[in-house]
This record gives C-alpha cells, sequence and structure tokens, in this order.
C-alpha cells in the first residue's frame, strides 16, 4: 500500500498516485476522480475542431526564426489577442534536446514507486513529485501526477530536489531550462512590442532580466479506462505570466476554449505552445487574453508533457501598466503581488477564470 499512497506531508489526506489507480482500478475509475457532467469531455471534442471553410481549426502557428521582424510581431499579436495561444515553431530550441528532455522525465516516471516516492512533494512550495493541486478535502481529481521544479531564481534552484534517476535527467533539465528561458525572453519582447510598448517592458515589469521567476511543471497523464468522464487537468487559465508547453510527441491532450467551443489542439512537431498566462492579461489590461484550457486522457496511451512557467518575481507588484491606462481604458486589476494570487489557486484549485474574474469585479467595486 505504501507505493500508492503519500501519506501526507501536509496534504489534507492520504495521496494516490494515479498510476497506481491506472494499474489497479480495471475497468471503472474511482467516483473522485469523476466529473460533473457539464465538465466532462464530450465525443464532439475528442477531435480537432472544423471550421466554416470545412478545414480543421487550430491555434495558429508562429514561425519565431526573425523574432524582430515586423510580420513577427504582427502574427504573436494577433494571437494572442484572437486566442491567447500560438504555436512557435523555429524557435531556437534544438529539436535533440525537447526529445532528451522528454525521454529523461518519461523515464522518471517509469521508475518503481519507491524510487518516486523520495520525492514526494506537499502544499508548502509544492516543488517535487505530486498528484494534486488544491489543498481543500474532498472533491473532485484529476486524473494526472506531476513533477514540480523551480529553476529561477537560482536562491530557490535546489538540484537535490531533482530525481537523480535516470541518469541524464538532472542535465537535460537544466540545459532545457536555460534555453526554454532564453525564449521566453525573446518572446517576452515580441509581446512587448505588439502591445506599442519598448521590447524590454514586460520583462521590467516581471523585475528584470534575471530577476524572473520561472518554474516547470512535468505532466503524465496515465492511460484511463474511461476518458470520457475526467479530465488530466481541469478547465483553467494558467496563474502565471508565459507558459511554454511541450506536448507529447505522439498523444494529443490539450484542449482550448475558443468561443464557448472546446478546440483539441493538433501540435506540430517540435513546436512549443506558447499561451499568455493571468499575469500578462493583468500588465496588458486585458489586451492579451489568458485563455481557458483543459486537457483529456486517453484509453489506449499514457501521455506525457512539460510545461515551463515564466512568471514576475514572486514579491513584485503586478498591475495594468500605465501606458495602457487611459480615461477611455481605466485599470481593470488592482495591485497583488504573484506570491499573493498564487495563494490563492493552491488553496482552491484550478476553477476556470474564477480567481481573475473575481479580481476584476472587486476592483468595479472599489471604482464604483
Amino acid at each position: 500500500m505504501s507505493s500508492c499512497f503519500n501519506g501526507g506531508a501536509g496534504w489534507p489526506e492520504p495521496v494516490v498516485r494515479v498510476q497506481a489507480v491506472s494499474d489497479t482500478c480495471g475497468e471503472t475509475i474511482p467516483e473522485r476522480y469523476v466529473k460533473l457532467p457539464l465538465d466532462r469531455p464530450s465525443a464532439t471534442t475528442l477531435q480537432p475542431a472544423v471550421s466554416h471553410g470545412g478545414g480543421s481549426l487550430n491555434i495558429p502557428v508562429v514561425d519565431m526564426s526573425m523574432p524582430d521582424s515586423g510580420e513577427t510581431v504582427r502574427a504573436v499579436d494577433a494571437a494572442c489577442r484572437e486566442w491567447g495561444f500560438f504555436q512557435a515553431v523555429n524557435h531556437g530550441v534544438s529539436p535533440e534536446l525537447l526529445r532528451r528532455a522528454r525521454s529523461s522525465w518519461r523515464g522518471f516516471f517509469r521508475q518503481p514507486a519507491e524510487v518516486r516516492e523520495r520525492y514526494a512533494n506537499s502544499p508548502a512550495t509544492y516543488e517535487g513529485y505530486g498528484s494534486r493541486l488544491g489543498t481543500t478535502k474532498g472533491g473532485h481529481l484529476d486524473w494526472g501526477d506531476y513533477y514540480f521544479l523551480h529553476l529561477l531564481p537560482p536562491s530557490i534552484k535546489s538540484h537535490d530536489k531533482w530525481p537523480s534517476l535516470p541518469s541524464t535527467l538532472r542535465d537535460a533539465t537544466e540545459e532545457y531550462g536555460e534555453e526554454v528561458v532564453k525564449l521566453c525572453r525573446r518572446v517576452s519582447k515580441v509581446l512587448s512590442k505588439g502591445l506599442g510598448l519598448d521590447g524590454g517592458r514586460l520583462q521590467a515589469a516581471f523585475g528584470g532580466e534575471g530577476g524572473e521567476g520561472a518554474c516547470m511543471r512535468v505532466n503524465f497523464y496515465p492511460r484511463c479506462p474511461q476518458p470520457e468522464l475526467t479530465l488530466g487537468v481541469a478547465a483553467h487559465s494558467d496563474p502565471g505570466g508565459m507558459t511554454m508547453l511541450l506536448v507529447d510527441d505522439h498523444v494529443r491532450g490539450l484542449q482550448v476554449r475558443k468561443d464557448g467551443q472546446w478546440i483539441t489542439v493538433d501540435p506540430v512537431p517540435d513546436a512549443f505552445i506558447v499561451n499568455v498566462g493571468d499575469q500578462i492579461q493583468v500588465l496588458s489590461n486585458a489586451a492579451y487574453k489568458s485563455v481557458e484550457h483543459r486537457v483529456t486522457v486517453s484509453a489506449a496511451e499514457e501521455r506525457l508533457s512539460l510545461a515551463f512557467f515564466y512568471n514576475p518575481r514572486s514579491d513584485v507588484p503586478v498591475a495594468p501598466m500605465a501606458e495602457l491606462v487611459a480615461p477611455g481604458r481605466p485599470a481593470l486589476y488592482p495591485e497583488m503581488t504573484f506570491d499573493e494570487y498564487r495563494a490563492h489557486i493552491r488553496q482552491r484549485g484550478l476553477s476556470g477564470k474564477a480567481q481573475l474574474q473575481s479580481l476584476q469585479n472587486a476592483n468595479n467595486s472599489v471604482a464604483s
């Protein structure tokens, strides 16, 4: 039994690993993983949506080989305003490194349970091997395990908290983190220019180069006998600044909400799926939107993804940038640090865009 449970570590109840549930539940998943009927994936959302022209509807694809060009800025700007998502190709991170990072982390989730449990996490920092987000006792759970780790600032990065098996993992993760941070900084400049600002403006609001935060969540979604009843990750918008998502190279699962419809993303090989987080929606005064998304699971295959979160420094106050506030466009959100914002998410778990909407509602009440 100890191989299936994390005995507590600050959680309100024993944590069951979804890998263990998948291996032992037979043809029926436990009730804790069954979503409410309105939240379940339907058969119509398991395939890419069809556009009015008859083709497959997918998030925009942007060539990032010339990030300083006006064409790139316009393409990213349009994607962030209309979708909140785009796929970055020719982004400068080598395909070999992408494969090495994915392979190393897949190797960790294939380690024996007793090896994985050495890194069991707690709600204090979430760093380590986990299977839940919110700290509320009871309620529905997602069909997925994860590994969460810190990369920036350097003062909170600890390789001792990273798995030592497989032997390639730490070096691959270190190199991967360095390269993706560089990519995030390049994209940040493009976003700033799209907003009509100086190229370094968003990064300055994040705390400046070297002052920003970065962390990574490696998601592992085991096979599920009833994928129509559950989700790997419930619908949410990302609470941080910007997310660089490296998805599985052969199993689809990410869905993005567009005009009330769930669209299954058809990933481009070796691309990063980039999405706006809540902090950039706040900083841009809602010019750029953080969009709800979720993850479906498969009865036939397990799935792995690497979500890299590029965030403001945790103690820097975040509010709509002054250049984007005007008499006809008042600030939509109050000032709040990322630490304060994240505390709400960690207590309540993922709940669509409820937290950002509550901030806007509170701000409107004060203004009126």
